[in-house]
């Protein structure tokens, strides 16, 4: 009895780029998540002008610092003499604010179809152009795979190259991606920088125990004190025995909220602490 032998076939390896600019309160997540999936990726930095770069590089991505315009050729010739070591499938994505996380193992399948070139480039509802027609340069490029004999063909075309002159034997595709109509979302914390940024500073700065500590303690200690003229103060009522007895109770009530609101907030700093260390990850303040 001869038992059939199991074919294996050999997985290809793929870069990921991330193409962006100003994405601190993204980056990590993007970065962790597209490791999963891919055996090597770095950013491709447009010019950020907050802490995206310096969070990339605390978790070990490379940067490259893209300053040319953003088209589908020039991405391809700095790919190419950035000296990356050569790989089966390249998969450049660029991270706009309609960028949804859950589009990435989306994109990677596509890096996984063997082509050598991918373009996925977002149009307007109202455009309409044929493929043939398509000026690479004018594209706004969405997502594009690339080989490596892909990149080198895209590198060399000119600027006015449309997607018939490239070389016939690639394989290549170019699809559509239709700009969605933006619908209002409710805001959650990675939208909400401004308050992200406050929370994580207070969390990193053990501000907490000052910010609402202090005030709220002076708060309860001066809300108690007043409590006890406040029993004498109810024997005769009226709207300013009701005023004084809410405004105690007001008093006491926040600064008790304050005290457990620092305890809280100093309680999850040490669980961040402790968090970074095991991952052996160094907090801003160590740099």
């Amino acid at each position: 009895m001869t038992v059939p032998r199991t074919r294996h076939v050999a997985r290809q390896s793929l870069r990921i780029v991330l193409m962006a600019r100003d994405i601190e309160l993204r980056i990590v997540s993007l970065v962790v998540r597209a490791r999963e999936g891919a055996d090597e990726v770095i950013l491709l930095d447009l010019g950020s002008n907050d802490s995206t770069v310096e969070y990339a590089q605390e978790i070990g991505c490379e940067v490259l610092h893209f300053t040319n315009e953003v088209n589908v050729q020039n991405i391809a010739s700095f790919l190419l003499d950035s000296n990356l070591e050569q790989i089966d499938s390249t998969l450049v994505l660029s991270i706009t604010d309609q960028w949804k996380l859950r589009d990435l193992p989306i994109s990677i399948n596509r890096s996984l179809e063997g082509w050598d070139v991918h373009l996925s480039h977002q149009v307007s509802d109202g455009q309409t152009e044929t493929v043939d027609d398509l000026i690479l340069s004018s594209a706004t490029v969405h997502h594009i795979v690339f080989t490596q004999d892909g990149l080198e063909a895209v590198a060399y075309l000119g600027p006015l190259a449309r997607t018939a002159d490239l070389d016939q034997q690639l394989r290549v595709r170019i699809v559509e991606a239709r700009m969605n109509v933006g619908v209002p979302q409710r805001e959650s914390l990675a939208t909400a920088s401004r308050f992200a940024q406050l929370f994580y500073w207070m969390l990193e700065t053990k501000h907490p125990l000052l910010l609402f500590g202090i005030p709220g303690v002076v708060l309860f200690i001066l809300g108690y004190k007043l409590s006890g003229n406040v029993v004498g103060a109810l024997e005769e009522l009226n709207s300013t025995s009701i005023g004084v007895t809410l405004a105690t109770i007001a008093m006491t009530l926040v600064g008790l909220f304050g005290i457990m609101v620092a305890l809280i907030l100093y309680i999850m700093g040490k669980q961040v602490e402790q968090i970074q260390s095991q991952y052996d990850w160094p907090s801003r303040g160590s740099q």
